[in-house]
């Protein structure tokens, strides 16, 4: 079996509602891809979503929708939020521009100062926050504090 050298940090774990409608949404606004997807013998639902080209440090979003469910219930609002970088401002304006459409746009595109950079956030069907922003500096700070090369 496969384990870290160290210890690491693996996921965030999120209830949902409506796997599949969670899995549908995050494949279409975000770059993440579904690794592994299960159901339990009581009906509860789980899956991993994550960056196929992370096996080697892989950081999971993990889905669980409960045997019996609610409805939606945010987890991460009305600030907090998971943080997915783009290559450009042109990306952050084309995620809100779906979003708008789709009806699930939390914040417009705004410019805002350093380090937060150009950002947008979208409520996924639970009501999580996912914000998309460019020019956080999150790779620039690791590579210049931990030297590891930009990817």
């Amino acid at each position: 079996m496969l384990g870290p050298s160290s210890p690491r940090w693996t996921h965030v774990a999120l209830p949902c509602a409506d796997l599949g409608a969670s899995l549908a949404w995050y494949a279409r606004y975000t770059p993440l891809a579904l690794l592994d997807q299960r159901v339990d013998a009581d009906g509860s639902a789980a899956a991993w979503l994550g960056h196929p080209d992370a096996a080697d440090r892989p950081f999971l979003l993990v889905l669980i929708q409960p045997a019996t469910s609610t409805g939606p219930r945010p987890t991460l609002a009305p600030f907090a939020h998971l943080g997915i970088e783009v290559p450009d401002r042109a990306a952050v304006d084309e995620v809100a521009a779906r979003a708008r459409v789709d009806g699930c746009l939390h914040w417009a595109p705004m410019a805002c100062k350093p380090p937060i950079g150009y950002i947008c956030a979208v409520r996924d069907p639970d009501g999580n926050v996912v914000e998309f922003s460019h020019g956080q500096g999150v790779y620039d700070k690791a590579h210049e504090v931990w030297g590891t090369a930009p990817t």
